[in-house]
C-alpha cells in the first residue's frame, strides 16, 4: 500500500532505465525517486502536519519532572513527553545525559553490536545539453577496488531534460571507504575520479563536483532478533528504531516505521 500510494503520487516510479551489472533478486521490485529520495521524506511530513525543525544537533537527553529535556548544539533544550531516535546507532550511544544510564547493560550489548559499511559519494555535475555517451543509465562495477556504482542520475530517475544539466553519481566499494574514512576529501576525490575516469573514458569535465563522506551508508549487521525498535524507557517514552533494527533498504524502514509507530500509539 505504501508503494501504491507513492506511485499514484508521482512520488516513485517503476525502474525502467537500463542498470548494468543490476543482480535481480525473484519477487523483488526496484523503484526510482524522479526527485530524489528526500522527496519521499518531504511527502510524509507533510501528510503529517508536523512541525518540522531541522539542522537541530541533539547532544543530551535528560528526565527533568516526568519528561524528557533535550539539549542541541545551538539554542536552549526543549522538554518532550515521547522521544524518538531514528539516527544510526552509533549515535545513539554517543548522546549524553541520563540517557547514558537509562540504557540497560543488556540493550547497550545489542546496540553495540549494530555495524554500518562506509563509503565515499562523488556527484558530479554538467552543463544543460551535455551529453554523456554510455548506453547504461546505471552499472555496477565488479572489478574496481574503487568504483562500485555509477548513475547517469537524471536517466536513471527518467527526468531527462534539455533544460536540465545531467548528473554522475559514483559511489565506492564499502573496502575503499572504510580505508580512506580518516582521509582527506580533497585527496579522496582525486583517487575517485582516476578510477572512473579509466572505467569512463568518454567521461566530460563536469562543471562542479561535490564529494560526500558517508559514515553511516547500510547496515551490515542490525540489533539481533528485534521487531523493529527498542524502548529503552517507558513513563516517559523514549524509542528507538530506524534501519539499524531491520535492514538498509525501504521496507526495513517501513518495517521499522510500523513497529514504532504501534509502540507509541498506547502514549498519546
Amino acid at each position: 500500500s505504501f508503494y501504491e500510494e507513492l506511485v499514484t503520487h508521482g512520488i516513485l516510479k517503476p525502474l525502467t532505465a537500463p542498470v548494468e551489472g543490476l543482480v535481480v533478486r525473484e519477487g523483488s521490485r526496484n523503484f526510482v525517486a524522479p526527485q530524489g529520495i528526500s522527496s519521499v521524506v518531504k511527502y510524509y511530513l507533510e501528510q503529517s502536519g508536523a512541525d518540522v525543525s531541522y539542522e537541530q544537533h541533539v547532544t543530551h537527553i535528560s528526565l527533568r519532572d516526568g519528561r524528557w529535556e533535550v539539549s542541541r548544539k545551538a539554542g536552549p533544550p526543549e522538554q518532550f513527553d515521547v522521544v524518538i531516535l531514528t539516527m544510526p546507532v552509533p549515535q545513539i550511544l554517543q548522546l549524553q545525559g541520563d540517557i547514558v544510564n537509562i540504557i540497560n547493560e543488556s540493550q547497550k550489548q545489542q546496540l553495540e553490536s549494530v555495524s554500518y559499511s562506509s563509503r565515499y559519494a562523488l556527484g558530479l555535475f554538467y552543463e544543460a545539453g551535455t551529453g554523456i555517451g554510455v548506453p547504461w543509465a546505471a552499472r555496477y562495477v565488479a572489478d574496481n577496488p574503487c568504483v562500485r556504482f555509477i548513475s547517469i542520475d537524471n536517466k536513471k530517475r527518467n527526468i531527462e531534460s534539455p533544460e536540465i544539466g545531467p548528473s554522475v553519481v559514483v559511489h565506492t566499494t564499502v573496502a575503499f571507504g572504510s580505508e580512506h574514512l580518516g582521509s582527506d576529501p580533497e585527496e579522496v576525490q582525486q583517487i575517485i575520479l582516476s578510477h572512473l575516469q579509466r572505467i569512463v573514458p568518454s567521461l566530460p569535465k563536469p562543471s562542479s563536483i561535490k564529494c560526500q563522506r558517508w559514515r553511516y551508508s547500510q547496515v551490515t549487521r542490525a540489533v539481533p532478533n528485534c521487531p523493529g525498535q527498542m524502548i529503552l524507557h517507558t513513563q516517559p517514552l523514549l524509542i528507538c528504531g530506524g534501519d539499524g533494527f531491520t535492514r538498509s533498504n525501504f521496507d526495513g524502514c517501513i518495517e521499522s516505521a510500523m513497529s514504532l509507530a504501534e509502540a507509541v500509539k498506547p502514549h498519546l
